[in-house]
């Protein structure tokens, strides 16, 4: 049984479709990197889930059952806008994000404390939400969302705002509760966190899902014709006439080659560009 099935999803706003007839399956006990521009769909697909919005065709399964206020509670949200309440005090608004997920009070607390330290949030405990930095806030609204211990979560740009350190221990954090059998969605921008995170993506293009699948079967299909280069200095080697495309990035250059290209011919370009710099 997988965690969530989509069967040919469709939702429409005044006439334009967001999300056109979508189907994925996202396993138990996997990371799902869930991708595409913005207005692509990606959001309206992640509310149908969690069951804020209907769609007007098709079905939705999570963990066999068809989505509701019930599967709803098994899920922990992080939506891209935050939905923190910024005149209640940070332990306060936790634990009353946690009581709306049946913990009772004390174990609430105790859990809040336990992640407040971990997320080194200990001192801002009594402060008003409103008071934390932006990188604060979504590490308060992470806790909010995992407090719970849900089988599914499903985060929302959880990166927006934290800086690498942050970063990298939300990561890990993420990888531990996939060990422990939580499955994960994950929505973001950032090809790198995907490529550290995820066990499989789907791509979502003008609502339309138009790849997805295990990202190491994927990476080795599209490979073949691929080149990452790192380096410093000047990119003339990549005008050579085997290279169809370049996608370029802070430290070199990802090129797409043409049909039938060797590599090692970009390889001695660049050699040979070096070399007579």
């Amino acid at each position: 049984m997988g965690a969530i099935s989509l069967q040919n999803v469709t939702k429409s706003y005044d006439g334009v479709t967001a999300v056109n007839a979508v189907s994925l399956n996202v396993r138990e006990g996997a990371i799902l990197g869930l991708l595409g521009p913005n207005g692509a769909g990606k959001t309206s697909t992640i509310r149908m889930v969690m069951n804020i919005l209907i769609p007007d065709e098709g079905s939705i399964q999570v963990f066999g059952d068809p989505v509701s206020d019930d599967t709803r509670r098994l899920t922990g949200y992080l939506p891209e806008e935050r939905g923190l309440y910024p005149r209640m005090d940070v332990r306060s608004v936790i634990v009353f994000l946690a009581a709306l997920r049946g913990l009772s009070e004390a174990e609430a607390r105790k859990r809040a404390d336990e992640w407040l330290g971990r997320l080194e949030l200990s001192d801002w405990a009594g402060k008003k939400v409103r008071d934390l930095s932006k990188g604060m806030q979504q590490k308060v609204q992470f806790i909010a969302a995992v407090l719970h211990k849900p089988r599914l979560m499903i985060l929302d740009e959880p990166f927006s705002g934290l800086d690498p350190v942050n970063a990298a221990t939300i990561k890990d954090i993420m990888l531990e509760m996939r060990d422990q059998g939580s499955t994960i969605v994950l929505s973001t921008h950032l090809m790198e966190q995907v490529e550290r995170l995820c066990d499989s993506i789907c791509l979502i293009n003008k609502g339309h899902n138009i790849l997805d699948g295990d990202l190491r079967a994927i990476k080795k299909s599209y490979g073949k014709n691929t080149v990452r280069i790192e380096f410093t200095g000047s990119d003339g080697f990549l005008a050579h006439p085997a290279i169809a495309s370049v996608n370029r990035f802070g430290s070199g250059a990802e090129a797409k080659l043409k049909p039938a290209a060797d590599a090692q011919e970009i390889l001695k370009a660049a050699v040979q560009s070096f070399r007579t710099a």
